[in-house]
């Protein structure tokens, strides 16, 4: 073999083994500066949780993890998607991120491909609940009530694209019934028309309507997960009532570039891990109605891999746009 041929792959070699190195003092040494979690929703809602990990986390690692609010999937995660996989660019993960390919054909980046999932730090259930007046007691009553008279009952809660849409058209279609949906500007105000027999159902999350299950005006008749929620283990799940296959829920995790190094990724998520455990974290989101819960990177790739491809499909199915 000619010297020059050996000396390059000689060159080479070193240059990898200088890399792998590097890869594995940084992630020792991570962070050694300020991290930045983008988060796609304006300040004060669902980056809420985001903000109380990266407390912990700067407490923890020594280094400050900064939210940085960028509302507008288009603009975070391309942002995120484009950043150098170093780790110090992070994006905070929402039910929003798996339906934006479904919803946006132009988006510029892949959820799946473009991002290296990190951590699934919590759930929180949907509860499907209808006016106390309305003559069902269980999630079958309702589906016969609705098959009964077809597109008669209304369904009401967020804006065409939101979560609260997504699941009550999955649900219809799963159900296999016609109803007329109500979309509102927020889900409180959905609940507020609820309550006053306005509309005659809706899927939102606990906080805006306990008040109005323990007082007798609404009606709990299923939650939206697979698994009968530990926040509320005497409502049966809307899948054991005969929808099967209905899993679904509101969530936030975190999530890095795609390339971000592996051994960065997994103290991350180790670390996010242990905080979940954490009683005071545990108790914070259990007074928002939210488990949580510190997955491994592999269940959360695994997580996003289900969610995606299903929320396409419903959107093909149905024609859901966004206006």
């Amino acid at each position: 073999m000619p010297c020059r041929i050996v000396s390059t792959l000689l060159f080479l070699s070193a240059a990898l083994q200088a890399c792998m190195v590097y890869a594995q003092e940084s992630a020792e040494a991570y962070p050694s500066k300020p991290v930045r979690v983008i988060a796609s929703q304006a300040p004060g809602g669902t980056d809420v949780q985001a903000r109380l990990y990266a407390i912990k986390l700067s407490e923890s690692l020594g280094r400050q993890f900064i939210i940085d609010n960028r509302p507008g999937l288009n603009i975070a995660l391309p942002l995120v998607a484009r950043s150098a996989p170093d780790g110090y660019t992070l994006l905070v993960v929402v039910p929003s991120f798996n339906f934006a390919s479904a919803l946006y054909k132009n988006l510029p980046v892949d959820p799946i491909k473009d991002f290296a999932p990190i951590s699934l730090m919590s759930r929180a259930p949907y509860l499907l609940v209808v006016n106390s007046s309305l003559p069902v007691r269980s999630v079958q009553q309702l589906i016969s009530l609705a098959k009964a008279h077809p597109g008669k009952l209304n369904f009401g809660a967020g804006l065409q694209g939101t979560g609260t849409h997504f699941i009550s058209a999955w649900f219809m279609s799963l159900a296999n019934i016609k109803a007329t949906y109500v979309p509102y500007k927020g889900v409180a105000q959905a609940v507020i028309d609820v309550v006053a027999g306005q509309i005659d159902a809706g899927f939102s999350t606990a906080v805006p309507l306990l008040p109005h299950i323990k007082s007798g005006r609404l009606r709990a008749l299923g939650i939206s997960t697979g698994q009968r929620s530990t926040l509320f283990p005497d409502i049966a799940t809307i899948a054991e009532q005969g929808v099967r296959g209905f899993d679904a829920s509101t969530f936030h995790g975190w999530s890095a570039p795609a390339g971000t190094p592996p051994a960065i990724i997994n103290k991350l998520s180790a670390e996010l891990a242990r905080i979940a455990k954490l009683p005071d974290v545990a108790d914070s989101l259990k007074a928002d109605n939210s488990e949580s819960v510190g997955s491994t990177p592999e269940q959360f790739r695994q997580f996003i891999a289900a969610e995606v491809p299903r929320w396409r499909k419903l959107v093909q199915d149905t024609g859901i746009k966004v206006e």
